[in-house]
Protein backbone atom coordinates (compact mmCIF):
# COMPACT_ATOMS: atom_id res chain seq x y z
CA UNK A 1 0.00 0.00 0.00
CA UNK A 2 1.58 3.28 -1.30
CA UNK A 3 1.66 6.27 0.88
CA UNK A 4 1.61 10.13 -0.41
CA UNK A 5 4.76 10.21 0.94
CA UNK A 6 6.72 7.25 -0.95
CA UNK A 7 8.51 9.90 -3.24
CA UNK A 8 10.59 11.09 -0.48
CA UNK A 9 12.87 7.56 -0.59
CA UNK A 10 13.62 4.80 1.47
CA UNK A 11 16.93 3.82 2.00
CA UNK A 12 19.76 2.37 5.03
CA UNK A 13 19.72 4.83 7.77
CA UNK A 14 22.83 6.68 8.53
CA UNK A 15 24.69 5.37 10.42
CA UNK A 16 24.59 1.97 9.22
CA UNK A 17 22.70 0.11 12.09
CA UNK A 18 20.94 -3.26 12.50
CA UNK A 19 17.25 -3.40 13.43
CA UNK A 20 15.88 -5.79 16.15
CA UNK A 21 15.03 -7.86 13.02
CA UNK A 22 18.83 -8.51 12.50
CA UNK A 23 18.32 -6.48 9.03
CA UNK A 24 19.74 -3.39 8.08
CA UNK A 25 17.41 -0.66 9.31
CA UNK A 26 16.04 1.84 7.33
CA UNK A 27 15.45 5.35 7.10
CA UNK A 28 11.87 6.49 5.24
CA UNK A 29 10.48 10.06 3.76
CA UNK A 30 11.92 13.57 5.88
CA UNK A 31 14.26 11.06 8.04
CA UNK A 32 15.90 10.27 5.21
CA UNK A 33 16.92 14.15 3.98
CA UNK A 34 17.75 14.72 7.56
CA UNK A 35 20.13 11.95 7.34
CA UNK A 36 21.21 13.36 4.17
CA UNK A 37 21.74 16.70 5.37
CA UNK A 38 23.72 15.18 8.18
CA UNK A 39 25.77 12.99 5.47
CA UNK A 40 27.16 16.03 3.50
CA UNK A 41 28.21 17.82 7.01
CA UNK A 42 29.84 15.26 8.48
CA UNK A 43 32.13 14.42 5.20
CA UNK A 44 34.75 16.24 5.08
CA UNK A 45 36.31 17.58 1.34
CA UNK A 46 38.80 14.72 0.02
CA UNK A 47 36.94 11.94 2.11
CA UNK A 48 35.57 9.84 -0.17
CA UNK A 49 38.13 8.70 -3.02
CA UNK A 50 35.37 8.59 -5.42
CA UNK A 51 33.82 11.75 -4.86
CA UNK A 52 36.71 14.21 -3.64
CA UNK A 53 34.94 17.18 -4.25
CA UNK A 54 31.74 15.98 -2.02
CA UNK A 55 31.19 17.25 1.69
CA UNK A 56 31.10 20.43 3.43
CA UNK A 57 34.27 22.81 3.73
CA UNK A 58 33.58 23.00 7.93
CA UNK A 59 36.31 20.47 8.16
CA UNK A 60 38.73 23.16 7.30
CA UNK A 61 37.76 25.28 9.94
CA UNK A 62 39.49 22.56 12.65
CA UNK A 63 41.32 24.46 14.94
CA UNK A 64 40.49 27.86 13.81
CA UNK A 65 39.86 30.38 16.78
CA UNK A 66 36.29 30.64 17.72
CA UNK A 67 34.96 34.39 16.56
CA UNK A 68 33.20 35.74 14.21
CA UNK A 69 34.88 35.36 10.89
CA UNK A 70 35.05 31.29 11.62
CA UNK A 71 31.52 31.84 12.30
CA UNK A 72 31.04 33.70 9.30
CA UNK A 73 32.88 31.06 6.86
CA UNK A 74 31.54 28.04 9.04
CA UNK A 75 27.61 29.54 7.80
CA UNK A 76 28.89 29.99 4.28
CA UNK A 77 30.60 25.99 3.81
CA UNK A 78 27.33 24.53 5.28
CA UNK A 79 25.29 26.32 2.30
CA UNK A 80 27.28 25.93 -0.27
CA UNK A 81 27.98 22.40 0.75
CA UNK A 82 24.09 21.96 0.95
CA UNK A 83 23.02 23.73 -2.24
CA UNK A 84 25.35 21.88 -4.27
CA UNK A 85 25.29 18.05 -3.10
CA UNK A 86 20.97 17.83 -1.25
CA UNK A 87 19.42 19.22 -4.14
CA UNK A 88 15.67 17.18 -2.34
CA UNK A 89 16.07 20.56 -0.28
CA UNK A 90 16.22 24.48 -0.60
CA UNK A 91 18.35 25.73 2.11
CA UNK A 92 16.39 29.24 3.94
CA UNK A 93 18.41 30.03 6.35
CA UNK A 94 21.88 28.86 8.11
CA UNK A 95 22.94 30.27 11.43
CA UNK A 96 25.60 29.71 13.92
CA UNK A 97 26.66 30.66 17.41
CA UNK A 98 28.96 29.06 20.12
CA UNK A 99 27.38 26.78 22.40
CA UNK A 100 26.92 28.49 26.15
CA UNK A 101 30.23 27.68 28.20
CA UNK A 102 32.19 25.47 25.55
CA UNK A 103 34.36 27.52 23.29
CA UNK A 104 35.03 24.83 21.34
CA UNK A 105 31.52 23.73 19.83
CA UNK A 106 29.75 25.70 17.37
CA UNK A 107 25.85 24.52 17.23
CA UNK A 108 25.23 25.13 13.15
CA UNK A 109 21.47 25.83 12.80
CA UNK A 110 19.96 24.59 9.20
CA UNK A 111 16.20 25.51 8.06
CA UNK A 112 15.42 24.32 4.61
CA UNK A 113 12.50 23.44 2.77
CA UNK A 114 11.45 19.70 1.05
CA UNK A 115 11.05 20.77 -2.35
CA UNK A 116 8.93 17.73 -3.23
CA UNK A 117 6.34 18.39 -0.35
CA UNK A 118 6.89 21.75 0.75
CA UNK A 119 7.50 20.57 4.00
CA UNK A 120 9.63 23.24 6.57
CA UNK A 121 12.23 21.05 8.21
CA UNK A 122 15.26 22.39 10.53
CA UNK A 123 18.16 20.87 12.70
CA UNK A 124 21.20 21.92 14.84
CA UNK A 125 24.49 20.68 14.14
CA UNK A 126 27.33 20.28 16.21
CA UNK A 127 30.40 20.99 14.88
CA UNK A 128 33.51 21.57 17.69
CA UNK A 129 36.46 23.59 15.95
CA UNK A 130 39.05 22.18 18.83
CA UNK A 131 39.52 19.54 21.22
CA UNK A 132 37.59 19.93 24.61
CA UNK A 133 40.68 21.20 27.35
Amino acid sequence: MATQRDFLGIGWKFPLQVNAAGRIAQARHEQRIEEGIYLVLATAKGERPMLPEFGCGIHDLVFEPNNPRTVARAVQAVREGLTRYEPRIDVLDVSASAAPERENLLLIRVSYRIRANNAIGNLVYPFYIREAG
